[in-house]
């Protein structure tokens, strides 16, 4: 089988996986890595509870790790953990990137043209996503996009949230069946509540919100802005029908405490890569407590997707 073949096959598997969520009523975790120990804490969780889990990179991890370097990172520990595992590319900011990310035989590819330009115009919008969904048909890959910047940051934040001005930048239903519509996209990106970042205080979801636009939209239905939301959120959200949740801030945040923590208690000990087991379980936690949320554990089909395209 060639490389093209198998890309094809793997994102033909990663429709099947957004299926079977909906149908089944949970959601995949979609988990961000800066650094080669944060994937395997990923692959340990996703192998633990025999749950299917996607790996992702935004624009500056994927500058940082390669494209490249990241696929066949992906394939190889996909075989090695024996996991339903894919690659999504996270808020792409331009069609160029978006491209990039096809090419490289990611799965999912996520155009972001308002993370660029704030002030995109809708047209704008709309045309860079329907120029993604097209090249996108060569291999396959789900395209994700919604049709305004999303706020906050993949950070840890200090301030409240101001529910009066993110509720402004809401999701409606009507705006997003026309977007889907006008863009033919596979997954729309809902706000209702999610925000990016880590907060002092829980997040709040509008889920009666959400079944309105779950109602108003057939296609996949993602939640960005995963971190610092109570799990009944994402366990409701699953069963009206959210395919596809985004984690990164509350792994940061255990990587980095968890890092600080063992070279402070190991001050004279320079090979940091004896430190890391302590770290990686660290994040492998809370990556399986965002699967339990979700609904996934055990919902991993392996007999398929554990074939990696680098082989």
């Amino acid at each position: 089988m060639t490389t093209q073949e198998k890309t094809l096959k793997n994102c033909a598997n990663a429709r099947n996986l957004m299926t079977r969520a909906r149908t089944e009523g949970f959601a995949v975790g979609a988990f961000n890595i800066d650094n080669q120990e944060t994937l395997i804490a990923i692959c340990q969780a996703a192998q633990n509870l025999n749950s299917p889990v996607l790996v992702e990179l935004s624009q500056g991890e994927a500058d940082a790790l390669g494209l490249d370097n990241v696929r066949a990172l992906v394939d190889n520990y996909k075989k090695q953990y024996g996991i339903e595992m894919y690659l999504n590319l996270d808020h792409s900011p331009s069609v160029e990137s978006a491209k990039k990310g096809v090419d490289a035989g990611f799965e999912f590819i996520h155009i972001d043209i308002s993370q660029a330009n704030h002030d995109a115009t809708d047209e704008e919008i709309i045309s860079a996503t329907k120029e993604v969904v097209e090249y996108a048909k060569k291999t396959g890959a789900l395209v994700e996009s919604e049709p305004h910047y999303f706020g906050g940051s993949s950070n840890v934040h200090t301030e409240a949230i101001d529910y009066a001005e993110i509720r402004k930048t809401f999701s409606t239903p009507d705006g997003a069946r026309r977007f889907v519509e006008a863009t033919g996209i596979d997954t729309f990106a809902a706000a209702i509540g999610n925000l990016h970042g880590k907060y002092p205080v829980p997040k709040e979801l509008d889920l009666h919100l959400l079944a309105e636009i779950r109602n108003a939209i057939p296609c996949n239905i993602s939640l960005h802005g995963g971190s610092g939301t109570p799990a009944e959120y994402f366990t409701q959200a699953a069963q009206i029908g959210v395919s596809k949740i985004n984690i990164n801030s509350d792994m940061r945040y255990a990587f980095r405490t968890s890092l600080e923590k063992v070279l402070a208690e190991n001050p004279k000990e320079f090979a940091v890569v004896k430190l890391m087991p302590t770290v990686i379980s660290a994040v492998q936690e809370v990556v399986e407590e965002k699967i339990s949320a979700f609904g996934s554990a055990g919902k991993a089909q392996v007999s398929h997707a554990s074939q990696g395209v680098h082989e």
